[in-house]
């Protein structure tokens, strides 16, 4: 098993930038593949960012794509997703995710229901 805490949310201007953190405890952080979703007050939980076990392919949302930047230090057992140019609409709880995988393959996962952990969430607010 993994587990993981989010940090580095908060409250942040229309067009701020800020980095969130995704801490892995546990089982080896490159056995998993990971993922950040958001879920704002009202809505489904929706896929944002995603990262294969070594880095070398990412994933995004349209909605984010050229804004946010998913990657990770394994060294470090954290992943981050950097965020620019914030919108009001980016407005959500953050969650950082983790899917077991062999290192032999270097996909990426965009459904929730792919993702075995999950960390406890950390709230954006982007104030216009």
């Amino acid at each position: 098993q993994v587990q993981l805490v989010e940090s580095g949310g908060g409250l942040v201007q229309v067009g701020g930038s800020l980095r969130l953190s995704c801490a892995a405890s546990g089982r080896t952080f490159e056995d998993y593949a990971m993922g950040w979703f958001r879920q704002a007050p009202g809505k489904e939980r929706e896929f944002v960012a995603a990262i294969s076990w070594s880095g070398y392919t990412t994933a995004y949302a349209d909605s984010v794509k050229g804004r946010f930047a998913i990657s990770r230090d394994n060294g470090k057992n954290t992943g981050y997703l950097q965020m620019n140019c914030l919108k009001p609409e980016d407005t959500a709880v953050y969650y950082c995710a983790a899917a077991p995988i062999a290192r032999t393959l270097v996909h990426v996962f965009r459904e929730t229901y792919e993702y075995d952990y999950w960390g406890q969430g950390t709230q954006v607010t982007v104030s216009s």
